[in-house]
């Protein structure tokens, strides 16, 4: 990472760069049902819970692991408003933007079922309405060997989409711009869409999003398909859950970097632990290899919590991976 603003950083933290999350943190209505209702039906939920989800997941994992964090999103006043940024708070995440006056943010219905996959239906909200000069204000707010994360789901909102393109196509050659196409991808208009893919250094996606952006069912050729429009310059990964990912390093070929078999209680968040963990282990300055092996042990950690923002501290991580050949490597930056 290039670039220090002169803070002292802890044990493990980061003290270059931030991750500048441009996307949604909203509250998550979470129902564990045995299986979806059919249309006209009902079920029962054996647990519900309210917490803080979307880009707020993709934060906590990169903190966690010594990465500061910011959250350039919308958000409202209201309750959900109040949660979500005392929950950011919480975590030592910074909030860039003022509230807006008029509108609360928004939620979601996460139904996850009993083998563990998830069901969402969102209700927009202030997180749905980023202006123009809120995006003039993260231009103007950004630092050196910042990582900015766009998520497709802001790509896919009317008012966003725009602001978002424009803003990326203006973002400095020394940002590193991140996108998770997210289920949206087939929503977004290609006049948003084309100038994020033209800007961005890394896609991550998991193997619907691939095959939505590619037409491919192949995990690898799907990687390989979207390396190829995307060009020489964008790396991307293919998540493909507990089979790890395939990784295609800018101007490289497709590999595969194996996951990890474990129990699964709970998918949601597992792709935003993902990324998030991709993003403060190459934040440490770690190979490639590393931080996608990394990233994919934190996606295995996370699905065996219940919970959203369920990605690991180092400890965690390292424990995890216990004696592993990635691990010493992890090791000699997360416990410095």
């Amino acid at each position: 990472m290039t670039g220090h603003d002169g803070a002292p950083g802890a044990p493990g933290e980061v003290t270059g760069g931030r991750l500048v999350l441009v996307g949604n943190a909203i509250v998550d209505l979470v129902m564990r049902v045995p299986a979806l209702p059919e249309r006209g039906g009902d079920i029962v939920s054996s647990d519900t819970a309210l917490t803080t989800g979307g880009g707020f997941n993709v934060l906590t994992a990169a903190r966690r692991l010594g990465l500061r964090a910011v959250y350039a999103g919308a958000h409202g006043t209201g309750p959900f408003g109040d949660r979500v940024r005392a929950d950011l708070a919480r975590a030592d995440i910074e909030v860039l933007l003022p509230p807006l006056a008029e509108a609360d943010t928004g939620f979601c219905v996460a139904f996850v079922d009993g083998g563990g996959e998830r069901t969402f239906a969102t209700s927009l909200g202030a997180e749905a309405r980023l202006t123009g000069t809120d995006a003039a204000a993260v231009l103007a707010a950004l630092r050196p060997g910042d990582m900015v994360q766009i998520s497709g789901y802001g790509l896919a909102y009317p008012d966003n989409g725009p602001v978002l393109a424009a803003l990326v196509a203006r973002l400095p050659e020394h940002v590193r711009v991140f996108l998770d196409p997210g289920p949206l991808v087939d929503q977004i208009p290609k006049e948003v869409l084309e100038p994020v893919l033209a800007r961005c250094d890394w896609v991550s996606c998991n193997q619907r999003e691939g095959r939505l952006l590619t037409g491919r069912d192949d995990a690898r050729e799907a990687a390989a398909a979207l390396a190829a429009r995307l060009g020489p310059r964008t790396g991307v990964l293919l998540r493909a859950d507990a089979a790890g990912c395939w990784l295609v390093p800018p101007g490289g070929e497709a590999g595969h970097i194996p996951g990890r078999r474990v129990t699964a209680v709970d998918s949601n968040g597992a792709g935003d632990a993902h990324a998030g963990a991709f993003l403060a282990l190459l934040g440490h300055g770690l190979d490639l290899d590393t931080a996608v092996r990394g990233a994919n042990a934190a996606a295995a950690f996370a699905v065996t919590r219940h919970g959203p923002a369920t990605g690991p501290t180092p400890g965690e991580l390292l424990d995890f991976l216990g004696g592993e050949p990635p691990a010493a490597r992890l090791s000699s930056v997360l416990r410095r």
